[in-house]
């Protein structure tokens, strides 16, 4: 039991309370015993109150794991707790301690804060959900007195409890069964989807999205949370779903196994293990020569890939991929950027295809780069002369069926603001090469996928969300932008006219230096 303080004691404490982590530190270094005890009774209460990872810690005397990732958890209930109204998407692979921290601790951190709030969570199967709920429900009675929160007498079942003295609680129920009773200020959806064939169903699919608007959505209160947690399966999963339907409510934070962009939410290079001390690099390497591609990318990498459509295939890119070390002994004669530009001018349109591509003098095709993104006219144009400048471009294509002149525009605009910002170092501009795609799309695509199964084009690295877009286009529907970008930067390097100079001689030197 804490020792007895009086009002002064308090105030002095409080302020303690506010001080940085380094100080708190040497003013208990340098207290008195009985003073360094009391002090250590408000750390304790402080960690209970700072996220569930802390809280989880003095529960388990420094026992549950902890790392980065969680970390990013830890702060969106914080977030929640504060006052936020948040929908919130995290996608990682299993086995990383999603369900724990997000179906578990920070259920129970959450109702310790807001005692008087109804948190709901749910999962793929009822039995799935109700196991949480009793873990939570135990975890407080258990710690009852160190949480100061207990349940409600006569109210303590599994998949649904109160907490004495308040309003708030908790309920669980599998997704697609019924949620009653009053509404949630927070819903934790933990793996709408049991697995591949689950969500390989298009009828479990609708059944999902029926259930999250008819039910979930329905019980939430006007300034509730909502909280989605899963591995992807398929791109029309509830996640992909959300994404195509409403991508600007959500905050996405994507955390695939192994590192796949420079963005990445944990400051990862391309490469790096989510949760290196528990699966290194290594180690997700064999799981991905035991689960195979199409499971590595969607479960562990949340790149769900659709099974192969009719132009390109798998083997053709994954066989001839070559890895960025590998590809610093490659000579290149030309490089090109391509831009496909998008079916309008606003960012919030679909996305603008903007890849990379190089030829080899033994007449050979590499792809460089994908900055493919929702780029509005002017971005767009400064996207593609940025890395025209990285890579040293030498001609930058644009496709003129949108826009005609002013995709060109936006081209020589975006180079003039980077001269003017002194970031060109005096580098010729690239020249501008406009397409106009009169042909069909099969009729532009197929050459392309020829070059592939014949082993001449080879991807630099890993460049997914291009790669997804190639081997799941059916002829017949509108091609993705990423793919005609490489389509069209391939087509220029191609033809036997750009060969060696590009569609026309070049009057300066450009190219020197290049074999």
């Amino acid at each position: 039991m804490a020792t007895p303080t009086t009002d002064l004691e308090d105030a002095v404490l409080a302020e303690y309370r506010a001080l940085p982590r380094q100080e708190r530190r040497r003013i208990a270094q340098s207290a008195s015993p009985d003073l360094r005890l009391r002090l250590a009774h408000v750390e304790r209460r402080m960690a209970l109150d700072r996220s569930p990872g802390a809280l989880s810690s003095v529960l388990t005397g420094g026992k549950e794991m902890q790392a980065p990732h969680l970390d990013i958890i830890d702060r969106i209930y914080q977030r929640i707790a504060a006052g936020e109204r948040l929908k919130v998407m995290v996608t990682m692979p299993p086995r990383a301690g999603k369900s724990r921290r997000t179906s578990r601790w920070g259920p129970v951190w959450y109702l310790r804060r807001q005692p008087d709030h109804r948190f709901m969570l749910a999962s793929y199967a009822a039995h799935l959900a109700d196991d949480h709920g009793r873990w939570v429900r135990n975890t407080i009675s258990e710690h009852a007195p160190t949480l100061g929160i207990d349940l409600r007498y006569g109210s303590q079942a599994a998949n649904r409890f109160d907490i004495a003295g308040h309003e708030g609680g908790m309920v669980t129920a599998g997704v697609g069964g019924a949620l009653t009773g009053r509404g949630a200020h927070v819903a934790a959806v933990d793996d709408p989807f049991k697995g591949s064939e689950d969500a390989g169903s298009p009828t479990q699919r609708d059944r999902v999205w029926d259930w999250w608007q008819s039910v979930l959505l329905t019980r939430l209160e006007p300034q509730g949370s909502v909280l989605l947690v899963n591995t992807r399966w398929d791109d029309d999963d509830l996640s992909g779903r959300l994404l195509k339907e409403e991508p600007e409510d959500w905050i996405v934070i994507d955390l695939p196994a192994l590192a796949l962009t420079d963005d990445d939410p944990l400051g990862r290079k391309p490469g790096e293990a989510l949760w290196p001390d528990r699966y290194s690099a290594d180690d997700y390497a064999r799981i991905r020569k035991s689960v195979g591609e199409r499971v590595w990318w969607a479960l562990y990498q949340q790149q769900p890939r659709p099974l192969e459509g009719g132009v390109w295939q798998w083997a053709w890119i994954t066989a001839h991929r070559v890895s960025p070390v590998a590809f610093r002994g490659v000579d290149l004669t030309r490089i090109v950027v391509a831009i496909d530009p998008s079916g309008g001018d606003s960012a919030t349109n679909d996305e603008s295809g903007i890849v990379a591509a190089g030829r080899s003098a033994a007449g050979e095709y590499y792809v460089l780069a994908d900055r493919s993104g929702r780029h509005g006219p002017n971005d767009r144009g400064r996207e593609a002369c940025l890395l025209a400048l990285e890579l040293d471009a030498d001609a930058i294509v644009v496709e003129t069926n949108y826009g005609g002149d002013m995709a060109k525009q936006a081209v020589v605009q975006g180079w003039e603001q980077l001269q003017r910002e002194n970031l060109t170092n005096g580098r010729v501009a690239p020249r501008i090469i406009e397409v106009n795609a009169k042909k069909g799309k099969r009729l532009r695509a197929e050459p392309i996928a020829q070059l592939y199964e014949q082993g001449l084009v080879h991807h630099v690295g890993e460049l997914p969300q291009l790669e997804t877009q190639m081997v799941t286009w059916l002829p017949g529907l509108d091609s993705p932008d990423r793919m005609d970008a490489a389509v069209h930067a391939l087509t220029e390097l191609a033809d036997p006219a750009a060969a060696a100079v590009g569609t026309s001689s070049y009057t300066d030197r450009r190219l020197s230096g290049r074999r």
